[in-house]
């Protein structure tokens, strides 16, 4: 049906490793991967099987849940788009440490399953944190240059009428010459 591989901490893995919860979801248990190191996980390789048919409005969805925390969604695979490298942005683990009813400690999950496409949120969440990412940085840029020409006049901030076309050509001349400049508003 699928595989998932981590990039640079597994070879690819088959449905066999997650246990599957009924006929269309599968939970992988963290600790059983990398025990209590799963935020350092940082990816995951998602793709259909040769041999598996998805329905064409129906997805994989991928899903992620830090111990305590609910589970969040990371993205999908379908059959128009059959692999994804998604990243894992794990939550903050929910509250105090929580117990299941052995007294073992919950751990991280990797869920999986078959979902309608029209419910799904946008297929790249993670293109979509990196624009939002990315936004706010050069925001900040422009703000923090803007202030370092501001003027007060009584309750207004004051900036001469060419602020933004001396920061938007300084910030061109820099990524210019620094190629690693613009990576830094990327991360």
């Amino acid at each position: 049906m699928f595989g998932v591989v981590f990039p640079n901490r597994s070879f690819p893995m088959d449905i066999s490793s997650f246990s599957q919860i009924d006929t269309f979801h599968w939970i992988l248990d963290m600790n059983t991967f990398v025990g209590e190191a799963y935020d350092q996980v940082c990816e995951l390789c998602i793709f259909l099987l040769n041999n598996f048919t998805l329905p064409p409005d129906k997805a994989l969805a991928v899903y992620i849940q830090s111990p305590g925390s609910a589970f969040f969604f990371c993205g999908a695979v379908t059959v128009a788009r059959p692999s994804a490298v998604l990243s894992l942005p794990w939550p903050e683990p929910g509250g105090q440490l929580q117990l299941t009813a052995d007294a073992t400690p919950l751990s991280a999950k990797i869920g999986v399953s078959v979902e309608d496409l029209a419910t799904l949120p946008s297929l790249d969440v993670t293109a979509e944190k990196r624009i939002e990412r990315l936004a706010m940085k050069v925001g900040e840029n422009l703000f923090n240059f803007m202030q370092s020409f501001c003027g007060v006049d009584g309750s207004k901030l004051v900036v001469p009428m060419d602020i933004l076309d001396r920061w938007f050509k300084k910030f061109q001349e820099r990524a210019k010459r620094d190629p690693e400049y613009l990576k830094g508003f990327a991360l």
